[in-house]
């Protein structure tokens, strides 16, 4: 039988609550008893009212309401319960995005720049993950882990709200980036491993982890890479240098993209390569993604129950003492 439930409280067995509609004609029942016989008298004018007996009968017929009350709600086991889920990680997608965030992100080819475009997109992609798992790792002239693979979205979507391009060494190691994603997700036990790998430039740091050597990692750890190239064809606006009061000067400058090396991590783990050239693009680009991992990871909700009926029949025992003590005792020596 399904149980009645009113937020997170229900009762198992809600039938046996329809046992009270026997407490109408019980309580027709006691206010048509007659009274006991007593021995007629001429009057009354000078007997005293037992008042001590009178509360004793009151008691007597208020406990035995309360002990069917109890045995009813006992029967009909009352209970909360609290939801969790469950689900096996290890059919699931781990994803680890990894994201260049040198000054060059903040280029004006995209609306109304590269990096805020990206940020926007990425985070409707994880939006659209809910049973995966999702990391976040930065890099420009180097590398750096925002969130490990978590199944707590809120805080990878914090952490792209507040990417920055001045946090890190300037420059652009696409090595770093890619090799400091695959550590995470090397041991991952998840059905498919992949990180999304992001730039917007070439690299220029010399004695940085080759891209080849982490597309070797990756490829022998079954992470599969997609890489993304993000920048218009031609020239942009992009930040050249700074004023005297510390403020970025932006000017057109060409704009380049490694997509050869770009294209060789991608073909060597199994991935693809994308170019995005506008925010629509880009986010075609995700979307596409999105669609080829597909997850079939099934979240299992687990119910934890506290029951309440032990309650109930311990009052109802309580009472049944209370009753007898009255009965055989009390009564007993009042009268």
């Amino acid at each position: 039988m399904k149980a009645f439930n009113f937020f997170n409280f229900e009762f198992y067995s809600p039938w046996f609550l329809l046992l009270f509609l026997a407490f109408i004609p019980l309580f027709i029942l006691d206010l048509r008893k007659k009274k006991r016989a007593g021995i007629k008298v001429p009057t009354t004018k000078n007997m005293q009212e037992n008042k001590g007996i009178l509360f004793v009968l009151f008691l007597l017929k208020i406990s035995k309401y309360i002990l069917l009350t109890c045995l009813i709600i006992a029967m009909a086991r009352p209970r909360t319960f609290t939801i969790s889920q469950d689900q096996d990680d290890s059919k699931g997608i781990d994803i680890m995005l990894s994201v260049d965030v040198s000054l060059s992100m903040l280029a004006k080819d995209l609306e109304p720049d590269r990096l805020t475009a990206l940020k926007n997109i990425a985070k409707r992609f994880v939006e659209k993950r809910p049973g995966d798992r999702i990391g976040l790792v930065t890099y420009s002239g180097e590398a750096f882990t925002k969130v490990p693979v978590t199944s707590d979205h809120a805080v990878v979507i914090d952490e792209l709200d507040h990417l920055n391009p001045l946090e890190l060494q300037p420059g652009t190691a696409i090595g770093e980036g890619l090799s400091v994603a695959v550590s995470h997700l090397r041991h991952s036990k998840a059905k498919s491993k992949i990180i999304i790998l992001m730039t917007d430039g070439v690299n220029t740091i010399e004695n940085a982890m080759p891209t080849q050597v982490g597309a070797q990692l990756a490829k022998t750890n079954g992470i599969k890479v997609y890489s993304i190239g993000i920048g218009t064809n031609g020239y942009a606006l992009m930040p050249t240098s700074t004023d005297i009061f510390g403020d970025l000067v932006f000017s057109e400058a060409e704009v380049k993209i490694d997509e050869p090396i770009l294209r060789e991590i991608a073909q060597t783990t199994g991935g693809k390569y994308f170019r995005a050239t506008s925010n629509e693009s880009l986010e075609q680009v995700y979307d596409e993604i999105n669609q080829l991992e597909k997850s079939e990871l099934k979240t299992t909700k687990l119910y934890n129950y506290q029951e309440y009926f032990r309650i109930f029949l311990w009052i109802a025992l309580g009472t049944l003492l209370f009753d007898a003590l009255l009965r055989w005792v009390l009564y007993k020596f009042l009268s």
